[in-house]
């Protein structure tokens, strides 16, 4: 099936995810291969440091104990300065864009920002909403203006750092997009891959703020951390809408494995080498994209503040089937609204593995 891992079960039915053009259901993971360099999907890939490794080890010899959220719970809740009401614990950042779809039910005006990570939407059409799309423009690098955003939209669904775009919104062009009566959740997945100049923490990241109204932050420990498997994240707001997901969530819907990374990833050992890893990152970043700077034709969507970056060339389409053939695999555009077939997103890796892409991707670019 498009849009599906080779072997992965389909969704029963008519797949709300396909209507209305793109196909929503189709994510980076669909874009490996063996022996393929994968350059599509947003992981880091390196060994667990034994601060997290032996946490997660340790639960595996109590595993007939039904999991208990609330060490974890206090754990992140301490991170962001909140309160563990104020923190709901999920399986991957994904379930919160479920959780949210089945308990808000009662909103009339959904609106989703794009482009961005499908999911919301494609969790919202699963549910029956209808949703409304705002396109950011290209031409402005998908820079967001609270005033496209409709007025009385009473659910926006925006992500901070963008994926695919790796836009990063300033925190206060996403703060003006609060008001009483709205759910504003901002999607920051990506949120601890930044770094900004002199600023020690997460640049324009919103999870600690509590005044605004209506606001959900959604986290994941997937990309700095290599978690893609074991499925953890979290939501930070109001504990009233929280309490209203938590009704519609499965019992002990997080493991007890992934409870043990929640709680170690929110130390300040945990925390030190996340900042340490996004100055890296931002090192390798500024090498991907000078490199890009320098093939004909290519523009790069910036700048860049994340984990990836977006470029634009004509022809894009056939230009990833022939990276595929020559061993490449990076992640194709067309199925995010707002882009098409000429738009490619390429994951930042250490500067060998970016040489050894850009020697390939410019001899094809020059055949």
């Amino acid at each position: 099936m498009r849009g599906q891992p080779s072997g992965a079960p389909a969704r029963p039915g008519p797949d709300p995810a396909r209507v209305d053009g793109p196909d929503l259901a189709h994510h980076g993971d669909a874009e490996v291969g063996e022996g393929l360099v994968d350059l599509a999907v947003n992981v880091r890939r390196a060994p667990l440091p034994p601060w997290l490794a032996a946490p997660i080890a340790a639960t595996l010899t109590d595993l007939a104990r039904y999991p208990d959220p609330t060490p974890a719970r206090a754990a992140v809740a301490a991170r962001h300065g909140r309160t563990p009401d104020e923190v709901l614990l999920t399986a991957g950042a994904a379930e919160g864009f479920v959780l949210l779809a089945q308990a808000l039910r009662g909103v009339r005006r959904p609106v989703v920002v794009h482009p961005q990570f499908t999911e919301p939407e494609a969790a919202l059409r699963a549910a029956g909403h209808p949703v409304e799309r705002v396109l950011l423009d290209p031409a402005d690098d998908f820079r967001l203006d609270p005033a496209r955003v409709p007025a009385d939209a009473d659910l926006v669904m925006v992500g901070n750092p963008t994926n695919p775009t790796s836009v990063l919104h300033p925190a206060d062009t996403l703060a003006a997009l609060a008001r009483p009566g709205r759910v504003l959740v901002v999607d920051e997945a990506f949120a601890d891959t930044t770094r900004g100049p002199g600023h020690p923490g997460e640049p324009e990241s919103l999870a600690g703020r509590r005044d605004l109204p209506g606001l959900l932050v959604i986290r994941s420990l997937t990309k700095t951390w290599g978690l893609a498997g074991l499925r953890v994240g979290y939501l930070l707001g109001e504990p009233d809408l929280l309490a209203r997901l938590a009704a519609v969530q499965p019992l002990w819907a997080v493991s007890t494995p992934a409870l043990a990374a929640a709680a170690a990833c929110a130390t300040p050992v945990a925390v030190e080498a996340e900042r340490a890893i996004a100055g890296q990152l931002a090192a390798d970043r500024e090498h991907l994209v000078a490199r890009l700077a320098d093939l004909p034709g290519v523009r790069v969507v910036g700048p860049p503040a994340s984990a990836f970056v977006l470029i634009h060339r004509p022809g894009a389409a056939a230009l990833r089937a022939a990276l595929r053939e020559r061993g490449w695999a990076v992640r194709r555009g067309d199925t995010f609204p707002g882009l098409g077939p000429d738009w490619l997103r390429i994951a930042v890796r250490d500067r060998a593995t970016t040489d050894a892409f850009i020697g390939i991707l410019g001899e094809i670019l020059e055949a």
